[in-house]
């Protein structure tokens, strides 16, 4: 009885507050996927109910198959980057820096996660300058060609993982820091008096001891980068200078369709299209946390 009390007491008292988020964001996600049912243009009074019709148009769209080829491999890249970079850098700070040191290393590492997403796109578009940029500058004394870092699609994609691994490396170090002081210490002296290297170590010891929080940091950087859209506005400008022309990304190409071509509807199907994919990233997310504790 007393339990009972307590439960309805605390729904009771989460109520407001589960409320306001449902009306915040709940709400809003069914209005868009109802909106991705019409042919909602701004500039018609008429908005007629067209079913799936958006989502079948996007499957014929080049510019929609272009952006989610190109936000995909932007994502996928990321991770490739930033997971393994991460773990290396976590395990250098943690046991190879001093106690009074680390702190100052791992603030250094995260501060690229705090900076704004556009100042820190500028500067990185000065860096891949194809003709003031430092790193063709750095790339001339080794007899290196100048590229043309922002104009070629391929190496535009490429800058932009670039600029998405440097921001979201930060965040991962710290996280992977946090589980390897979780690791007990007498496996490492196990495995040191069995003759284990330091990197026989790492690969043996720290890595499968951090696999659900190596899990957990994938599939939320993979997810950031589906949602990636500053950094190609910014730095990915085509031969007439329109920002994030020449790398097309979900987010951008959604934008454009509502708010220059007024086609809302349309935007809206592409807005949960990119619902679909962070749901399914998500939803394997817990099943593989799910089947790697069965196992454990």
């Amino acid at each position: 009885m007393l339990r009972r009390r307590l439960l309805v007491f605390a729904l009771l008292a989460l109520l407001p507050t589960l409320a306001v988020y449902a009306w915040v964001r709940i709400v809003p996600i069914g209005e868009v996927i109802w909106l991705s049912l019409h042919r909602w243009n701004l500039m018609s009074r008429n908005k007629p109910f067209i079913g799936l019709d958006n989502f079948v148009e996007l499957t014929r769209d080049p510019l929609f198959l272009d952006a989610i080829v190109n936000t995909t491999v932007i994502a996928f890249g990321v991770v490739a980057v930033t997971v393994p970079l991460g773990l290396i850098l976590a395990a250098l700070i943690y046991h190879r820096t001093r106690a009074r040191l680390a702190g100052f290393y791992e603030t250094a590492v995260f501060l690229p996660h705090v900076v704004s997403l556009v100042p820190a796109a500028m500067a990185w578009k000065w860096i891949f300058d194809a003709r003031l940029g430092p790193l063709n500058a750095a790339l001339g004394w080794f007899g290196i060609e100048p590229q043309s870092w922002l104009f070629d699609p391929v190496l535009a994609v490429v800058c932009i993982i670039v600029l998405c691994s440097w921001q979201t490396l930060g965040f991962a170090v710290v996280i992977f820091i946090v589980g390897m002081k979780n690791v007990p210490h007498v496996l490492y002296e196990a495995a040191r008096l069995d003759g284990a290297t330091a990197i026989q170590a790492f690969r043996h010891v720290t890595v499968p001891m951090l696999r659900p929080i190596v899990l957990y940091v994938s599939v939320v950087t993979l997810v950031s980068g589906f949602n990636v859209y500053a950094q190609g506005f910014v730095m990915a400008s085509d031969t007439q200078g329109a920002p994030g022309r020449l790398v097309r990304v979900l987010v951008l190409d959604m934008l454009e369709n509502a708010f220059r071509n007024y086609r809302f509807g349309y935007a809206a199907a592409e807005a949960v299209v990119l619902l679909l994919v962070v749901l399914g990233l998500t939803l394997i997310q817990f099943g593989l946390l799910r089947e790697k504790g069965g196992r454990s």
